[in-house]
C-alpha cells in the first residue's frame, strides 16, 4: 500500500506540472510527509507530498504575479537562485479576474518599465471623461472629480493583463499552477505560517472520496504571500489568528456587476470613460456606475452597490439591469450584443480599514489587505505596488542572516508601503466614502465635491466606521418593498440567462462551497429569513444563496 501511495504522489506531482502552461523550470527540492497511517478505508488520511520553495504566493492576480516578478528580477534570483511558486484556483490565469477596468500604469511602470516594448495589453488610452447625475428620465453633466480624471490611463481587460504578467513571470522562472486552490494554511509548532496545502480533488457532494480522489500537496515556504482577493479564506484566517484588524476600522464591502457588450463599429467610441450617480438606486444606498468603450468595438459597463445598504429588499443585480434602461445608457447599448457577464466583491473600507499587513511567516497583498481607492474606482495599480514592495521585502529577507529562521515578519514591506504613494493616495480620499453615511446622499455630494476640489484629504479629521455592513441592515418590517421591471431579453436579462455568459461551471457532484458554520446553524432561518426576509437571495449575483424551507 505504501509503495502504491508513493507512486500515486509521484504521478500527481508530474501531472500538476504538466497541467501548468506557465512552468518554466520545474524544481522539486524535497519530499516530506506528515506522520500518519494510510488505510484502504480512508484515503483522505494519506500523507501529502510536500514541495519546498523560498516563497509561495496564493493568488495569480496582479498583486501575486507582481510579487513573483519583483523577486525573480533581483540579483539574488539571477546569481544564486530563488524558488517562487504561485497557485491560482482559477482554471487558467485571469479566469477569476474581473474589474472595470480603467487602469493606471503607475506601478506597472516601476515593475516592468519596458511594458510597451513587451506588448502589454494596454491598447485603449482614455481620451474622454464624463460624469453624470442621473434622474429617472434625464441627466445632468457634472464637473469630473479629480479622482476620475483618467488622462494617461487605459481601458483594459485586467484578465488579459494578468495573463501577460504570468508570461513575464514564467520567463523569469516562476512556477505557476492554475487550477489548484490553496485550502489550508500550514503552521509550525510556534504558530508561524510555513506554507499552504492545496485542496484534495475528487470528493463527492456527500464529502466522501470518489474513484478520482487525489490528495492535495503541501507547498512549504520561508515566506507565504496571500493575494487571494476580497475576503479570501486563508487571509481571513490569518487576520483573525494574529488579530491584524486590532488597530483599524471594520472592512466594508461592495458588489460590482459587469457586462461586456459588442457594439456596431459606428457606435464605438474607444477611450470614452463615463461614470454616473443617482438613479435608479435609493438615496440611502451608496452606488454608482461605469461605462467604458474599449477597442475595437466593446463596451464594458457595470454597476457597484455598497453592501452597507439598509433595505434588505435591494437587489444589486436588478439595480444594474434597471440602470441600463436609462436613456443615456440605452442609447449606447441599442443594436449591441451582450457577450459576457460577471460579478465580484470589492473592498470599500479604504484607508481606515487597512489591517496590519504582516504576520509570522508571511504577508497580505492586494485585495486580501484592501487597497481599493473607491473614489477613483481603481485598485489594480495599488495591488501591483503592494506585490512589488512585498517582493522587495522577500528579497531583502532572503539575503539576510534570518533566511533560515522560521516565522520572520517582513516588517520592511509594511514600512515601505506606508511611505509610498499607495498610502498617500488612499489617505487623501479617506473621508469621501464615509461621508455618505454621515451626511446622507445630497450632503455627501456637497462634501465630496469640497473634499475632491479643495480639501484634498488635508483636513485634520477622519470619519470612522465602527459597524460591519450587516449591522446597517434594517428589519424587513421596517423596509420598503421594491418592485423591479421584468427583463426584456434584449437590453435587460434575467439572472440565469446572464449566468450562461459568465463562463462558470460546477460539477453536480462537487461539495458545496457554501457551508453554514456549526455555531450559526439557526441564523439562516431564525434571523436572516424571519427578521430580514432572506437578503442573501437578493444580493447574490449568481443566485446560489437560497433558503428552502421544507
Amino acid at each position: 500500500r505504501h509503495s502504491r501511495t508513493m507512486a500515486h504522489h509521484h504521478l500527481h506531482r508530474h501531472a500538476l506540472r504538466a497541467l501548468s502552461p506557465y512552468v518554466a523550470r520545474p524544481r522539486i527540492l524535497c519530499r516530506v510527509h506528515r506522520r500518519g497511517f494510510c488505510t484502504e478505508e480512508d484515503p483522505m488520511s494519506e500523507p501529502r507530498e510536500a514541495m519546498e520553495y523560498d516563497v509561495v504566493i496564493v493568488g495569480g492576480g496582479p498583486a501575486g504575479l507582481s510579487a513573483a516578478i519583483e523577486i525573480m528580477k533581483s540579483n539574488l534570483a539571477k546569481n544564486e537562485g530563488v524558488t517562487v511558486c504561485v497557485v491560482e484556483k482559477g482554471g487558467e490565469i485571469g479566469s477569476h479576474i474581473l474589474s472595470g477596468n480603467v487602469f493606471d500604469p503607475i506601478a506597472l511602470n516601476e515593475l516592468i518599465p519596458d511594458w510597451k516594448e513587451k506588448e502589454a495589453p494596454l491598447d485603449t488610452p482614455v481620451t474622454e471623461d464624463k460624469f453624470l447625475f442621473l434622474t429617472e428620465t434625464g441627466s445632468i453633466p457634472c464637473p469630473v472629480p479629480p479622482s476620475l480624471h483618467n488622462e494617461g490611463n487605459y481601458v483594459i481587460s485586467l484578465g488579459n493583463l494578468c495573463q501577460w504578467l504570468a508570461e513575464q513571470a514564467e520567463e523569469l522562472g516562476v512556477e505557476i499552477y492554475p487550477g489548484f486552490a490553496a485550502s489550508e494554511l500550514l503552521y509550525d509548532d510556534a504558530g508561524a505560517v510555513v506554507g499552504v496545502a492545496t485542496k484534495d480533488a475528487g470528493i463527492g457532494k456527500d464529502g466522501e472520496p470518489k474513484d478520482t480522489f487525489t490528495r492535495g500537496i503541501e507547498l512549504r515556504a520561508k515566506q507565504t504571500l496571500l493575494g487571494e482577493g476580497v475576503r479570501g479564506s486563508l487571509s481571513e484566517e490569518v487576520i483573525e489568528k494574529f488579530d491584524l484588524r486590532r488597530d483599524c476600522d471594520p472592512q466594508t464591502y461592495g458588489i460590482g456587476l459587469k457586462e461586456i457588450w459588442e457594439v456596431p463599429e459606428e457606435k464605438a467610441k474607444p477611450g470614452l470613460a463615463m461614470h454616473t450617480v443617482g438613479w435608479p438606486t435609493a438615496r440611502d444606498t451608496y452606488a454608482g456606475s461605469f461605462l467604458y468603450h474599449m477597442e475595437p468595438n466593446l463596451i464594458l459597463c457595470g454597476y457597484v452597490v455598497g453592501l452597507d445598504y439598509p433595505n434588505p429588499n435591494t437587489s444589486p443585480y436588478q439595480e444594474f439591469q434597471k440602470w441600463k434602461t436609462h436613456p443615456k445608457i440605452k442609447e449606447q447599448l441599442e443594436g449591441a450584443r451582450c457577450i459576457s457577464y460577471g460579478a465580484r466583491a470589492i473592498n470599500e473600507g479604504g484607508y481606515q480599514s487597512i489591517p496590519k499587513l504582516t504576520f509570522p511567516g508571511g504577508a497580505l497583498i492586494g485585495c486580501s489587505a484592501g487597497f481599493v481607492n473607491v473614489a477613483r474606482i481603481k485598485g489594480s495599480h495599488c495591488a501591483i505596488k503592494s506585490g512589488l514592495e512585498a517582493g522587495k521585502a522577500c528579497v531583502e529577507y532572503l539575503e539576510s542572516e534570518e533566511k533560515e529562521q522560521p516565522g520572520v515578519e517582513l516588517t520592511k514591506y509594511q514600512e515601505n508601503l506606508e511611505s509610498s504613494w499607495v498610502y498617500s493616495e488612499l489617505n487623501s480620499v479617506r473621508n469621501i466614502h464615509p461621508a455618505f453615511h454621515k451626511f446622507g446622499f445630497y450632503g455627501f455630494l456637497i462634501y465630496s465635491a469640497l473634499e475632491s476640489f479643495i480639501i484634498k484629504g488635508k483636513g485634520w479629521w477622519t470619519f470612522r466606521n465602527q459597524k460591519i455592513d450587516a449591522d446597517k441592515t434594517v428589519p424587513q418590517s421596517q423596509a420598503k418593498s421594491i418592485e423591479y421591471p421584468k427583463p426584456d431579453g434584449e437590453l435587460t436579462f434575467d439572472l440565469l440567462t446572464n449566468l450562461q455568459r459568465s463562463g462558470t461551471y460546477h460539477d453536480d457532484d462537487q461539495p458545496s462551497h457554501l457551508v453554514v458554520k456549526e455555531h450559526m446553524q439557526n441564523v439562516p432561518v431564525d434571523v436572516s429569513l424571519k427578521e430580514f426576509g432572506g437578503p442573501e437571495s437578493k444580493f447574490c449575483p449568481a443566485k446560489v444563496r437560497l433558503i428552502i424551507c421544507i
